[in-house]
């Protein structure tokens, strides 16, 4: 699959993984508390943070992927340690039988939603700053959970879009 490219010239995975999420973090009233997509993948998305949009480096969509990934953990760890008073989360709701998952993905709908609502409702789950898979923590990618790499993600990011968190 080819980079391909928003309007404002984005890597289509950048902006729907990992813009938007940031966008709609920043510029949205505080709520008591968010959970963020990711996937068991952004552990294989270690790596610089000098060129998430990847303009140059030879496009690589696997790689891309697990970078956006990587980038919404780090993003909800950096929300959960900036903002006290919100519970941020991240969870990888597994490989889940949906159009984009496709028809042989072994998650069903049920499962694949079963933390995030958790998370979001109960009165149980009041943590924050945690990486979630099948209502259990797990751990995250190391940079992930680095608070020097998360500062600097969110500079990335506010330089990218023009807005801060």
């Amino acid at each position: 699959a080819s980079r391909g490219s928003t309007p404002e010239g984005h890597a289509v995975t950048l902006a729907v993984n990992i813009l938007a999420p940031y966008l709609l973090t920043a510029l949205i009233a505080r709520p008591r508390r968010l959970i963020y997509l990711s996937s068991g993948l952004h552990r294989g998305g270690e790596g610089p943070l000098d060129d998430l949009d990847w303009t140059r480096r030879r496009w690589d969509g696997g790689r891309a992927y697990a970078e956006s990934k990587l980038y919404v953990v780090a993003l909800a760890f950096a929300v959960a340690r900036r903002w006290s008073e919100v519970l941020s989360n991240a969870v990888d709701p597994g490989w889940v039988r949906t159009r984009m998952g496709g028809a042989s993905a072994p998650v069903d709908i049920a499962t694949g939603a079963a933390t995030q609502s958790w998370l979001a409702v109960s009165a149980d789950a009041r943590v924050t700053g945690r990486y979630w898979r099948r209502l259990a923590e797990e751990a995250p990618a190391r940079q992930a959970a680095d608070p020097a790499f998360q500062d600097r993600l969110l500079e990335r990011l506010a330089e990218t879009t023009g807005v801060a968190v």
